[in-house]
């Protein structure tokens, strides 16, 4: 199971490779990456970290990039649709993909101190849910894991509380 957010790495490559990345999908698809839907997608690869819509748009709206909730929603909806960010239910926020462009089952790990959220790949029919549906004669196509805990860096710390 590849992982990718709690350790560390090149950040500026990781930004820059994803943004590449995603313009070049969007050539290839025939999808607009608009400025506004490029920049949302920035903001979430500078932070490293699961933002909620309204951060989005605080930094939209600083940036005179936009500042009523539908201009954030929009470029998030796209960018999910693409395939480039993911929304984490359990903190109502938005990640961006750690690995775009590949079909896959992301499960995620959030640490319940920082917020931080890593994404590993799944398999949608592994383990006992795969069992279950195979049993079901229920085909899986989409799941949403995602773990809570404590990461690397709060566990050093001791924010274990």
């Amino acid at each position: 199971m590849a992982l990718l957010g709690f350790e560390r790495h090149d950040h500026d490559s990781c930004v820059s490779d994803t943004l590449s990345a995603a313009e070049a999908h969007c050539a290839e698809a025939g999808l607009r990456l608009t400025p506004v839907r490029r920049r949302v997608l920035e903001i979430l690869l500078e932070r490293h970290r699961a933002l909620g819509a309204y951060d989005i748009l605080e930094t939209l709206a600083a940036e005179g990039l936009g500042s009523q909730p539908p201009v954030a929603y929009r470029a998030l909806d796209f960018l999910v649709k693409a395939g480039f960010v993911h929304k984490i239910e359990r903190l109502n926020a938005y990640v961006a993909c750690a690995h775009p462009g590949d079909s896959h089952a992301p499960a995620f790990m959030i640490c319940r101190s920082c917020d931080s959220v890593a994404e590993a790949q799944a398999s949608l029919a592994a383990g006992a849910l795969g069992d279950a549906a195979k049993a079901a004669g229920f085909r899986i196509e989409r799941t949403v894991v995602e773990a809570e805990g404590l990461c690397p860096g709060c566990l050093k710390r001791g924010d274990a509380t």
